[in-house]
């Protein structure tokens, strides 16, 4: 289906940020946004138009009962001045894995990545070329039929937004401090762990505060079960290397599967690692820690890439994690990663989809 293209007038041109080597995340937006409505059973005409606000009914279902989804994904400028998206496919595929799980229509995968290639390419002057920068993308789906009554909503805005960011975490490619959740969970068997739906997120939003008041930048989950088990990051996957093998939580349906997660498992492997996809004790892991068997942790998602950890606190006690130095391991998955990203280093996966 061709997209309909209605570029912004001179006017209605956005300023860009003055320095791109400072990009906060998540702040400023594109000058165009993709956007498709979902009606009578089908989807309507995809355009491209003017980044705008909507209007939207105060029934809407996403304002009652959180009928969301979305995606994050990034695009980068290579070496060779070409722009470069990051497994969309597999975006794509996991985008409508959370909306059969919120009961929302799929989107055709082809459709989602030229709706992002053909945004992409009309803003391009928007991608950050300075290293650690890249353009943020944001896929979103919503349920807007205007009716209160809890039910699946019969109508939807499938819509796509851009942001030029810097580094997720302010202490950028540096260890970060970790809180691990004592009161509250991210997600229960049979529930959307593994959806990448918004109120997964606003749940975790207390605790996430609680930590950042005591200076710990993201909350460790446990599960829901026993609370003694590792989960995720509020953000990311989480991997640990203890007496040098890489070690990080299976897929149990309440961890979010992870692109980065899955894209790190294959180059770890193919470097010569070992990893393994294992439950994860949190008490015997501290004791490994604590005596040196844990020597690195790292977490892995769209917005931080890899970020190397160098402390955990739980329950009133803090665990340093390799003298809060990033690892060797750590170090080397993130050169591998981000150098396919970025064209430094040959793509011999087929990862990359060149955009320009």
């Amino acid at each position: 289906m061709d997209i309909i293209i209605n570029k912004c007038t001179p006017e209605q041109l956005k300023e860009k940020p003055k320095d791109m080597h400072h990009l906060p995340f998540g702040r400023f937006f594109t000058d165009h946004m993709f956007l498709m409505k979902y009606q009578d059973g089908e989807w309507g005409q995809p355009q491209i138009i003017p980044y705008q606000p909507f209007t939207l009914d105060p029934a809407c279902a996403v304002f009652h009962y959180g009928q969301e989804i979305f995606e994050g994904m990034k695009a980068f400028y290579s070496q060779n001045g070409s722009i470069n998206l990051f497994r969309p496919y597999e975006n794509a595929k996991r985008f409508n894995r959370s909306a059969e799980r919120m009961c929302m229509p799929t989107v055709d995968e082809e459709l989602f990545v030229k709706a992002i290639k053909e945004l992409i390419i009309l803003d391009k002057e928007w991608v950050p070329k300075e290293k650690g920068t890249s353009l943020y993308i944001r896929p979103t789906m919503i349920a807007t039929e205007p009716a209160i009554g809890l039910h699946s909503s019969a109508e939807f805005y499938f819509y796509i937004i851009l942001s030029p960011v810097g580094p997720y975490f302010k202490a950028g490619f540096n260890p970060t401090k970790i809180y691990v959740a004592s009161q509250h969970i991210r997600a229960a068997p049979g529930g959307t762990g593994e959806a990448k739906t918004g109120g997964n997120y606003a749940g975790t939003l207390s605790e996430t505060e609680i930590a950042k008041k005591q200076g710990y930048s993201q909350v460790l989950w446990l599960d829901s079960i026993e609370r003694k088990y590792v989960e995720e990051v509020g953000t990311n996957n989480i991997a640990f290397v203890v007496n040098e093998e890489i070690l990080t939580p299976e897929l149990d349906g309440t961890i979010l599967h992870g692109i980065t997660r899955k894209s790190v498992i294959q180059l770890a492997k193919d470097l010569g690692y070992k990893i393994k996809e294992t439950k994860i004790e949190l008490r015997k892991l501290l004791e490994q820690i604590e005596n040196g068997e844990c020597t690195e942790a790292f977490g892995m998602g769209t917005a931080a890439s890899i970020s190397p950890v160098g402390e955990l606190f739980y329950k009133g006690k803090t665990y340093q994690i390799n003298n809060f130095e990033i690892g060797k391991i750590t170090q080397h998955l993130y050169d591998e990663l981000i150098g396919i990203q970025t064209g430094e280093k040959p793509d011999k996966y087929g990862w990359i989809e060149k955009i320009i």
